[in-house]
């Protein structure tokens, strides 16, 4: 039910607590700190086609890692769904592992329903001079070639060094191990001028010492790699960006259905150090 789009997004945009307008673009590891974001979940709109009459639940997100060793994700989206004849429970759990240094990544995801195993996608990928080879396990063995693309947080890393800069419009191709991993997807990244927090915003006082700091608010739409001409998105997730990294306030618009992401609790870890 959920796409792996979204994960991605999530795993890059959320990782970037740092130490503010000092980190550059050129040297992305100074920016990344190891923290945990838990996120409640609601529905906000559903249509009729659908078939959900009711959805919540919450999203559990870790980062840790150094610029020396690479950096490991682990995130789990879990949703309680009513159709309004019966209750299913939608559980997706992913990790990764994305060396920057290199250009290697690294994926699992796991999707279960009602707490029995529904799929799983495992692979790697790497850049190379023809563009992404990507060498896949499950659920089928599978060697791919394609089109040069970027990894999930050098994309993040991109919407941030573009938001510094003040350019608020660019596409990008990505290759974050979406659906069966087997296919990039084109985005178009949306980054509107720094806003403070509004007063009593009680998702920003969720942020803890970063609740009163500006933000971005940044759209990111994904495309089909195949799509011509003015073809809708099969996913776009929207969200506020701090320059730290913190993210919050998430609306995740899925085409038929729209979930929102309120941040619940952040905790940030001690940075490990290289040896």
């Amino acid at each position: 039910m959920f796409r792996s789009a979204f994960v991605a997004a999530l795993l890059a945009g959320a990782c970037f607590a740092g130490s503010g307008a000092a980190t550059a673009f050129a040297s992305p590891a100074s920016g990344l700190a190891p923290h945990r974001a838990v996120y409640d979940l609601q529905l906000k709109d559903a249509t009729e086609r659908s078939g959900i009459a009711g959805m919540y639940g919450r999203m559990v997100y870790e980062f840790n890692g150094s610029p020396c060793d690479g950096y490991t994700v682990s995130f789990r989206f879990v949703t309680q769904v009513n159709t309004g004849d019966e209750t299913r429970l939608a559980d997706q759990q992913t990790t990764t592992y994305e060396d920057l240094k290199n250009g290697s990544f690294r994926f699992l995801t796991r999707s279960f329903t009602d707490e029995k195993l529904d799929k799983e996608v495992r692979g790697s990928a790497r850049e190379d001079k023809k563009g992404v080879s990507v060498d896949l396990t499950e659920p089928d063995e599978k060697q791919l070639e394609l089109a040069a693309s970027r990894f999930p947080t050098e994309h993040m890393l991109e919407v941030i060094d573009h938001a510094r800069k003040g350019e608020r419009f660019f596409e990008s191709r990505i290759y974050d191990g979406s659906d069966s991993g087997d296919k990039t997807l084109m985005t178009t990244s949306v980054v509107g001028k720094k806003e403070m927090p509004k007063a009593g915003d009680p998702d920003a006082d969720k942020a803890g010492a970063f609740a009163k700091q500006a933000f971005w608010p940044v759209s990111i739409a994904y495309y089909n790699d195949t799509s011509e001409g003015d073809a809708l998105p099969v996913y776009r997730m929207s969200f506020k960006l701090y320059e730290n990294g913190i993210t919050r306030d998430l609306t995740m618009d899925y085409g038929e259905f729209v979930l929102t992401g309120k941040l619940a609790k952040l905790e940030l870890f001690k940075p490990q150090e290289c040896k």
